[in-house]
């Protein structure tokens, strides 16, 4: 786990700082992420008391089945999922800042996983999240 993390999107109108522990990294392929990325999803994860927004004039969220995603409106740069007023939020890990300290761990939801592409490492995998919703 890192802690202290700070990341960005594409054009810098939305910062933050990752105060907590962050969990190590993990692909979702469910159909949502892989709309929202262009791609597979792949996800740290913090207390949301622990993320500070430093710079958040960018900053949009949507809103859809209790599920919140935020992104920067200004480049387009997916930041962030959680679940309604989460106690969690998931932070898009290509938006930290590197040197990151984490690892990618495991895949979820490969029972969607997309048509196009075949998972080639030997992580573990889930054909959904082990009982929590799909991102």
């Amino acid at each position: 786990m890192a802690s202290g993390q700070s990341g960005g999107c594409l054009c810098g109108a939305v910062r933050y700082e990752a105060r907590g522990d962050l969990r190590d990294v993990v692909n979702c392929h469910c159909g949502r992420c892989r709309r929202t990325h262009g791609h597979v999803g792949a996800y740290t994860e913090v207390a949301s008391s622990d993320l500070v927004l430093t710079d958040d004039r960018g900053l949009a969220w949507y809103v859809s089945d209790r599920r919140e995603r935020g992104f920067c409106r200004e480049c387009g740069a997916s930041l962030f999922w959680r679940r309604e007023q989460g106690a969690t939020t998931s932070i898009a890990a290509g938006t930290l800042d590197e040197p990151t300290g984490l690892r990618t761990v495991a895949h979820i939801y490969v029972a969607s996983k997309g048509d196009y592409y075949e998972i080639a490492d030997q992580l573990p995998r889930h054909r959904a999240s082990d009982g929590a919703e799909s991102a």
